[in-house]
């Protein structure tokens, strides 16, 4: 494995020398999502915005989706999502809440059915009304704020406070610019996204972890070298492995976009921006905080011996 290599060996690119210009475009970019949030808004899906979901299953054999949604496009019902449910036989049928209350949704309901007629057996109705909807979009923020907690509290256990503060500036970045994205692009945010956005943070907090575990094997090593020349050398030694983990991860995620279809896009589009802005922050936001945090070389972890100091290189 020692061959594969995106990156040569002996590079050193001084990416603290553009400190300064990636902080003001991460902090453009931060306010741009947060107007976009309180302007514009979320697109929200069927999940946060209630609606009714119908389970059918076809009696005469695999389900036509294409002639299901077609039919079910035409009724006005707003926002519709068929997807196959198990089974090739089994489809899951979403429909937007309908204005006008508890009876709008049975007479939804009456249009799919008479619309799609005796071929079909009704497995499960259910309508989400607002009060589920709205539970459902508090669950999933307490879940992202908790998993950034989290990753606080182990980051300042295993490192060190300066660490753990980068490393979750690094997460909220990503997050933040995540929904900002869907907010500029209007796409549609369900609990599919949620689930998106922890993986983009089990990612991010990955490929952080690997640069500071880097940087603090750099302080036991060199006693005299400058902040600045250590976070670039530890950023450069994981450097090729960051570009290969990001590029395989990409290529998987850009076969699930192109031939995963209509249910999984939402999703695969979330967690391909997010292996960008993952890698991204964890060069660009995680480590220059680490030399404006001021992390101490006094907390290396040498024990007071002498460490003798050995020529910069690729370990």
């Amino acid at each position: 494995m020692k061959g594969l290599r995106f990156i040569p060996s002996d590079t050193r690119i001084e990416f603290l020398r553009i400190r300064m210009a990636t902080f003001i475009l991460s902090g453009l970019l931060i306010l741009a999502s947060v107007g976009l949030f309180f302007t514009v808004g979320l697109n929200y899906g069927i999940d946060f915005r209630g609606g009714t979901l119908i389970e059918i299953r076809n009696k005469s054999g695999p389900v036509d989706l294409a002639d299901v949604r077609a039919k079910i496009s035409n009724l006005g019902l707003g926002d519709v999502q068929i997807q196959e449910f198990g089974a090739p036989t089994d489809v899951l049928i979403r429909i937007e809440q309908q204005p006008g209350g508890e009876k709008e949704q049975q007479i939804a309901i009456g249009k799919v059915k008479a619309t799609l007629g005796d071929s079909v057996e009704y497995r499960r109705v259910e309508v989400v009304g607002p009060t589920v909807s709205g539970e459902l979009i508090q669950s999933g923020a307490i879940a992202v704020l908790v998993a950034i907690f989290s990753v606080l509290v182990y980051i300042w256990f295993r490192f060190e406070w300066q660490f753990s503060v980068g490393a979750v500036a690094a997460l909220v970045h990503d997050v933040v610019l995540t929904i900002g994205l869907f907010c500029l692009l209007q796409l549609e945010f369900g609990l599919s996204i949620i689930a998106a956005i922890l993986t983009i943070v089990g990612y991010s907090l990955n490929d952080t972890v690997v640069v500071f575990d880097r940087v603090r094997e750099n302080l036991r090593k060199y006693k005299k070298l400058p902040m600045t020349d250590l976070l670039d050398l530890s950023i450069n030694d994981t450097l090729s492995r960051t570009i290969l983990t990001s590029v395989t991860t990409m290529i998987a995620l850009l076969s699930l976009y192109i031939f995963g279809g209509q249910v999984i896009r939402g999703f695969t589009f979330a967690m391909i921006w997010g292996v960008i802005v993952g890698t991204y922050s964890s060069v660009f936001v995680a480590s220059p905080l680490l030399l404006l945090l001021g992390v101490k070389r006094e907390w290396s972890g040498t024990g007071g011996a002498k460490v003798k100091e050995p020529v910069p290189g690729r370990g």
